[in-house]
């Protein structure tokens, strides 16, 4: 009898301390929760606010589509995280049941922490000396996931990320916070959207597609559980090794902890774990070096986008703000580029020079009305990979510089920093333009000797192509013979700095110190070889300045796009300056010089396609007499050529469509082009004219007044 005390006492030990221990281990786990109040609370009150909200409001990066006219056709993707955002309705129950089993099996019996697994990690590591075990709940797990996507600065990501009781204690809270905010399914959706599968896979979407090449929607319970098995560790777990063994452990563990749970029954889980991993693994194409070969040279015209893009306020105050909103902002865009114009572009100048040539042949159209860009191609490969090109034949490059043929991703078109080729006669539309803008008629005439000494430009004493050029000239057979020493004497008349302005009015930049000095304001009036073309241009400009004509003076910005819509589906807007909301990707256009005097503008340049103007006469002959045939219907434009000529040029346009063509050496701007090349552009723009119209109503120019005729 005297022993049963001391045995009572013995039995009391063991519960005593195991009391201890418990009390213990929920004090551990509760101190985080208490935390939240009193001091720490008051740390942390106002950043846990601010985050809150972030949390509440804002989606994952999410990747951008780049689509074809069709609006279906994929054409690349932009992403710095392969991720698209599907709602929990378009995901497989196999999938929500895979994560919470894998995650957080008390999913929804907590409100965002959980007391029980705050204990049992607590044990876990106080036994383990280390952190053994996490307690981190979905909700969480995705608080932290929306800290890491909201992060703009290093600082934020890592306290976003850093291994801290303070971190973790606003974690709780704001789990907490998160919970009375959103419900179990909108927590979990956006947890599967925002989740790291591995293999560059963020959210389910992505993981789906990698992995098994299929949608969230038709995940097999098997495959589910192999995905939501990478969460923990996407290395560690990876299927896509020779030896899947530690995959398929990983998997059969979820697959019996959906057992646990009820989601499966012991036989479909026993038949679920006897399948082996079957990958169908997709390799996400991302950026525009990833278009299908089918599309490859549509590469030109996406970067273009990009550059576009780059430069468009609505996606932020800077370029590298704006590249961020297309890799993370989820919008689908749809290129303006037509099909049918594109390939009539890549047939017309592809067959005037191979891939690799060192002579680049592109040629650009645009719309007047809208200036959207319909075709875009060069005599290149659009390609990353320069391993077989040649070296650069400018010495000025450099012995180790590349050529850039047959490969290259370069802007030869425009749309980047390249600064363009000199563009010949084909500026002389713009004195014309700006005089008869001024009011001079079209019949304004001067004497045209074989060398004619200007004194405005202090001497310059420019000269003609040829002798036969001589006699008294009009607008008409002026534009029509590219007459130089008329076009100085009508620049003189009107004003070189006014010919200048109005180019920019027309879109054209000056890219090179030499053009930017002769174009600033006190030395544009001195600016007599403007109107000769001796500045760069790209296509792209010139396509689109001369649209601007074509649609009767009222220009356009350049635009690559047909439309934009955000994550959400809806027209990606912007604020204009007095508060007005715009599309994005609406045209954006000006009336720069008046209706009249843009037709007058066409009447003259139909003389040089060898087309009939309305009102004049072209005195006989002109520079690309056989694009009227060939184009089949009325058609203006103005050839180019450079000294020697290093480049050659022809810009052509109907009521419909605007086309720009050059050829010339990117390379090496002193590499001549040479005068049996320089029809190259001419057959270029007109056989590209006549193939992409094709089928369509002939339209007529609209003859200009008699006023403005002379």
């Amino acid at each position: 009898m005297s022993n049963r005390p001391l045995a009572g006492a013995g039995r009391l030990v063991p519960l005593l301390r195991a009391g201890l221990i418990a009390g213990i281990v929920i004090a551990g786990a509760l101190y985080p929760l208490a935390a939240l109040t009193g001091l720490g609370a008051k740390a942390t009150a106002h950043a846990v606010e601010q985050k809150t909200n972030i949390l509440r409001d804002a989606l994952p990066a999410e990747t951008s589509y780049l689509y074809a006219p069709d609006g279906r056709t994929v054409l690349t993707m932009f992403y710095e995280e392969y991720r698209r955002y599907t709602k929990l309705s378009d995901m497989s129950p196999n999938i929500q049941q895979a994560i919470v089993a894998a995650e957080d099996s008390r999913f929804y019996q907590h409100h965002g922490v959980d007391p029980k697994g705050v204990a049992r990690a607590f044990v876990a590591n106080s036994r383990s000396g280390g952190v053994s075990q996490g307690a981190s709940t979905l909700t969480m797990q995705f608080v932290r996931m929306a800290l890491r996507d909201s992060a703009r600065t290093p600082k934020e990501v890592q306290e976003a990320t850093q291994q801290t009781s303070l971190r973790k204690v606003k974690e709780m809270r704001m789990a907490l916070d998160v919970e009375k905010e959103l419900s179990k399914e909108q927590i979990l959706e956006r947890y599967l959207n925002s989740a790291y599968f591995g293999h560059r896979a963020y959210g389910i979407y992505a993981a789906a597609q990698i992995f098994f090449s299929k949608t969230p929607a038709t995940l097999t319970q098997a495959e589910a559980a192999t995905l939501a098995g990478l969460v923990k560790s996407p290395s560690e777990y990876d299927p896509v090794t020779s030896d899947q063994k530690d995959a398929t452990g990983r998997r059969n563990y979820v697959l019996d902890r959906m057992t646990q749970l009820g989601y499966l029954s012991s036989d479909a889980a026993t038949a679920a774990k006897a399948e082996p991993i079957r990958l169908r693994l997709t390799d996400p194409p991302n950026d525009c070096a990833s278009l299908p070969e089918k599309y490859n040279r549509w590469g030109f015209a996406c970067d273009y986008l990009k550059n576009w893009w780059s430069a468009q306020p609505a996606f932020g105050e800077n370029r590298l703000e704006r590249m961020d909103k297309l890799r993370r902002g989820g919008y689908r865009i749809v290129l303006s580029i037509d099909p049918k114009m594109q390939e009539a572009a890549e047939n017309n100048v592809g067959a005037k020079d191979s891939t690799g040539s060192p002579f680049a042949n592109g040629i650009v159209l645009a719309e007047p009305g809208t200036g959207r860009v319909k075709a875009m191609a060069v005599n290149r490969n659009y390609s990353l990979d320069v391993s077989e090109n040649g070296l650069s034949s400018n010495p000025e490059a450099g012995p180790k510089v590349k050529a850039n043929y047959p490969n290259t991703v370069a802007p030869l078109l425009g749309g980047g920093d390249l600064p363009g080729y000199q563009a010949g006669s084909t500026f002389k539309m713009f004195p014309m333009l700006a005089a008869l803008n001024a009011g001079m008629p079209l019949s304004t005439a001067y004497d045209s000797p074989y060398r004619y000494q200007s004194a405005i430009y202090d001497g310059w004493a420019p000269s003609n192509a040829s002798g036969a050029m001589t006699g008294r000239q009009t607008m008409w057979s002026g534009f029509g013979k590219s007459v130089n020493t008329y076009f100085v004497q009508l620049e003189e008349k009107v004003g070189a700095d006014a010919a200048v302005r109005l180019a920019e009015q027309l879109g054209l930049r000056w890219r090179t110190d030499v053009d930017r000095e002769q174009a600033s304001p006190g030395k544009a009036k001195k600016w007599g070889a403007f109107t000769l073309g001796v500045s760069d241009a790209t296509p792209l400009e010139m396509s689109n300045a001369y649209a601007a004509i074509a649609a009767d003076g009222r220009y356009c910005e350049s635009m690559p796009v047909q439309s934009i819509s955000n994550r959400d589906g809806n027209p990606t807007t912007y604020t204009t300056v007095g508060g007005i909301t715009r599309e994005v990707a609406k045209p954006r256009c000006r009336q720069v010089v008046n209706a009249d005097a843009a037709r007058a503008a066409t009447d003259a340049a139909r003389c040089p396609t060898g087309d009939t103007p309305a009102k004049g006469s072209c005195g006989g002959w002109s520079t690309a007499d056989s694009v009227r045939g060939t184009v089949g219907r009325p058609v203006a434009g103005k050839t180019g050529t450079t000294d020697s000529t290093r480049s050659a040029w022809f810009v052509g346009y109907t009521p419909e469509l605007a086309a720009a063509s050059f050829i010339a050496d990117p390379d090496n701007p002193f590499n001549a082009v040479g005068d049996g090349q320089s029809q190259i552009p001419v057959n270029a723009v007109a056989q590209t004219l006549r193939d992409a119209l094709k089928g369509q109503p002939t339209r007529q120019f609209t003859p200009p007044s008699d006023a403005i005729s002379g």
